[in-house]
This record gives C-alpha cells, sequence and structure tokens, in this order.
C-alpha cells in the first residue's frame, strides 16, 4: 500500500514537471523566459522546453499590429480656444525583450506620450489651422511618438486624428459663417449667371442687328441693281426705236399725272412744260399742213391762197 501510494506521488511530480517544462506559444507572439530571475532567451512561435522551477516563463507578447484609441483630450490653441481631439494610434512590437523590460506599461507610455506631444503641436496652431490641418498634425505626431518608442522597441506606423471638437459657441459661430459664406457664394453664382446672361443676349441682339443690316444691304444692293437694269434696258430699247421728240414728249406729259397721284401735297411744275407742248402741238399740226386743200376750203388768215400766184387771165 505505501509503495502505490508513493508511485502515484512519483507520477504526478513527473507530470508536474512535464507540464511545466514544455510551453507552447501560438502564431504572432513571444515570451520572454527568465533563469534565477535574469533574463535568458525569448521563446518565439512554437514548442519550447524550459527548466521547471528555474526558469520563469513572462506573459506572452503580441506581435500583431495593434489599434490603441484614447479618450478626447483637451488641448488649448495658438488663439487660446479649448479644443477636444480624439486619436487613433496603430503600432507594433518589434523587440519583445526591450517592451517588457524597457517601459513598466508600454501602452499607458503611448497614451501619455501621445497627449503632452498633441497639445505642443496644437499649441502652435489657431482653431482655424487646427481644423483644416490634420495631416500635419497626424505626421507630427507621427514623427514624435516612434522617435520616443524606438527604445521600448515599439514601432508607430500610423497616428490618425479621429475627431477635432471645439465648444459649442464656436461651433455656433462657425456654421454661422459657413451660412453666410454659402449665401454669399449663391449670391454671386446668381448675379454671374445674370451678368453672363445679359452678354448673350447682347451679343445675339448684335449679332442679329448686323445680319440684318447685312440682308438691307444687300437687298438694297439688288433692288439697286435690278433697277439700274431695267433702265439700261428701258434706255436700250428707246434708242433702238429711235423715238421722235414728239413721242418723248407725249410721254413726259403722261408722267406729270402720276406724280401727282401719289400723295405729294406740294407739285413743281418744271420748266420743260411749255417746251414739251409746243412740240406736242406742232407734232398735231405737222399733218394738216402737208395735205392739199379742197376748192372752197377756207383757209386760215395769213395762209396764201393758191390762187394768189397766179397772174391775171387773158382778156377775153
Amino acid at each position: 500500500m505505501t509503495g502505490f501510494i508513493v508511485g502515484a506521488v512519483a507520477a504526478v511530480l513527473i507530470v508536474l514537471l512535464i507540464v511545466r517544462a514544455v510551453r507552447i506559444v501560438p502564431q504572432s507572439h513571444a515570451s520572454n523566459v527568465e533563469r534565477l530571475g535574469r533574463f535568458q532567451r525569448t521563446l518565439g512561435a512554437g514548442i519550447h522546453v524550459v527548466i521547471p522551477f528555474v526558469d520563469k516563463v513572462r506573459p506572452r507578447i503580441d506581435l500583431r499590429e495593434q489599434v490603441v484609441s484614447f479618450d478626447p483630450q483637451s488641448v488649448i490653441t495658438e488663439d487660446n480656444l479649448v479644443v477636444y481631439i480624439d486619436t487613433v494610434i496603430y503600432f507594433q512590437v518589434t523587440d519583445p525583450q526591450a517592451a517588457q523590460y524597457e517601459i513598466a506599461s508600454y501602452i499607458k507610455a503611448i497614451e501619455q506620450l501621445t497627449t503632452t506631444t498633441l497639445r505642443n503641436v496644437i499649441g502652435g496652431m489657431a482653431l482655424e489651422m487646427t481644423l483644416t490641418s490634420r495631416d500635419t498634425i497626424n505626421a507630427g505626431l507621427r514623427g514624435v511618438l516612434d522617435e520616443a518608442t524606438g527604445k521600448w522597441g515599439i514601432r508607430v506606423n500610423r497616428v490618425e486624428v479621429k475627431a477635432i471638437d471645439p465648444p459649442p459657441t464656436i461651433r455656433e459661430a462657425m456654421e454661422k459663417q459657413m451660412r453666410a459664406e454659402r449665401d454669399k457664394r449663391a449670391a454671386i453664382l446668381t448675379a454671374e449667371g445674370a451678368r453672363q446672361s445679359a452678354i448673350l443676349t447682347a451679343e445675339g441682339e448684335k449679332q442679329s442687328s448686323i445680319l440684318r443690316a447685312e440682308g438691307d444691304r444687300e437687298s438694297r444692293i439688288l433692288t439697286a441693281a435690278g433697277q439700274a437694269g431695267a433702265i439700261e434696258t428701258v434706255f436700250a430699247a428707246v434708242h433702238a426705236g429711235n423715238p421722235s421728240p414728239a413721242i418723248l414728249a407725249y410721254q413726259y406729259l403722261q408722267t406729270l399725272p402720276q406724280l401727282a397721284r401719289e400723295g405729294n401735297t406740294f407739285l413743281v411744275i418744271p420748266s420743260e412744260l411749255t417746251s414739251a407742248m409746243e412740240t406736242v402741238r406742232k407734232a398735231f399740226d405737222q399733218p394738216d399742213s402737208g395735205r392739199p386743200t379742197t376748192p372752197g376750203t377756207p383757209t386760215k388768215p395769213g395762209t396764201p391762197s393758191t390762187d394768189a400766184g397766179k397772174g391775171p387771165g387773158p382778156a377775153d
């Protein structure tokens, strides 16, 4: 019975030693081993054997990239306004030994360093520049944090400003300013549209006037050309017909009533009218002078008789 108890105790001790001696580290993790209180080595991913009760395995360290979001921090800008800034940091442990032995808590250290660096960066900016310079703030934070955390075995990959919250009164003033700016831009665009419309309308009217003037000019030129052609045709026809002065005078007299019918209230009688009438009279009198008179027809006074030239007849 005593031997059985001793064997059972020995088996339990052996199992306990095996459990304490064999350690399995997951992928993307690392564990530091201390032998008699002093750092001995770092265990990577896989199965490892340590000396029980001599080697102490410290808690595992995550080697993957980690994301930490800190609470909003109050920061005073250059123009003495308090804003609350919420930041997010992406970092990764590159040296498990330094991360565990160079700093007590690297998460808390990163948070405090971020707060102080953020206040230094924002303290040199005005509120308007702070709201529009997130890339500058991110670059400044990353540079300071990466330099300070290098000796801790930490690499800061990226720093992002998640939110910048100004005081409520400042937000209201900014909203009013933005509303006024939008109204101003709308008024400017409306005025610009009206101006462009007026310019285009004036240009259209100008082009229309130019085209109408050109059309009137072409029409008058064609009309004048047509009238000139008609006059030349009439002139050529008149000269080809070789009209007598009597016919021309008769046509001249026929034109005068047409001038009076055109609504003219003042009519000038040309001086050539008497000459034209005299020509027509002579034209009508000329055929009678050449026609022989019949016996017994009285002659006009002053006209010599056909018998006047005869001498006295022979005496009976």
